[in-house]
């Protein structure tokens, strides 16, 4: 069952797309969108995670540029219209807005709340893992992440990251960079997908591939029933 629902933050009302299991939830997860909004895509992954047994939310981050974004990524004016709305999205702003709605999951009785987030999202999958009360983090190829190192000493509570290694927005040596300045902490954990580019588990992309992807979603899912029990 889904719905949409408003989210009081401190900024103002926002929507976000709610996605319900059939049996009561004991924990849930925040869905990071992507640069194209809570689109179809965004739905999607929250209605498999609901099928897995999770509340599955997914906010509108966009609401203060235009609310109710929903694009795809198949034609040139909607990869520019998302590029923009990237580069005027106030990623403090939007770290508000995702502990709002990690703190409406808990007002709908999850005892836990774990995130996770793709391409932007994954960069703010991490930087959520820094700075909110999320309980377990999941990013998928997070762009950025490099210049953010130094957050990670707010880390208290378990992180995973999904690295494409031919990630055409994310050079060689900022992925090394990652590495390094991650590698060694106990919360931390990283898969690499030696083959990979960008948004290889966004269905219906042309980087979609599926069986990595199969593998990347598992280990999502097997470290959220570790972490979220």
């Amino acid at each position: 069952m889904a719905d949409w629902v408003e989210v009081k933050g401190p900024d103002g009302a926002f929507k976000a797309y709610l996605a319900r299991p059939t049996a009561p939830a004991k924990a849930a997860v925040v869905l990071i969108q992507e640069i194209f909004g809570v689109n179809h895509v965004m739905r999607h992954k929250a209605d498999w995670l609901a099928g897995e047994g999770f509340l599955a939310l997914c906010p509108d981050l966009f609401w203060r540029l235009e609310p109710g974004v929903d694009i795809t990524d198949k034609t040139e004016a909607e990869w520019s219209k998302a590029f923009d709305l990237m580069k005027r999205f106030d990623q403090e702003a939007g770290l508000r807005d995702i502990q709002a709605t990690i703190t409406h999951a808990r007002s709908l009785g999850a005892a836990k709340v774990g995130d996770v987030g793709y391409c932007l999202g994954g960069r703010m999958a991490y930087l959520t893992a820094c700075h909110t009360d999320a309980d377990a983090s999941v990013g998928y190829y997070g762009v950025g992440i490099e210049n953010k190192l130094d957050d990670a000493r707010g880390l208290k509570k378990p992180l995973m990251l999904h690295i494409a290694d031919k990630d055409g927005f994310s050079s060689k040596e900022a992925i090394a960079q990652i590495d390094a300045g991650l590698g060694s902490n106990p919360l931390v954990t990283m898969h690499h997908y030696a083959e990979q580019d960008h948004a290889f588990s966004r269905e219906g992309g042309k980087n979609y591939d599926a069986t990595a992807a199969a593998v990347a979603n598992a280990r999502t899912l097997a470290f959220f029933r570790q972490n979220l029990a």
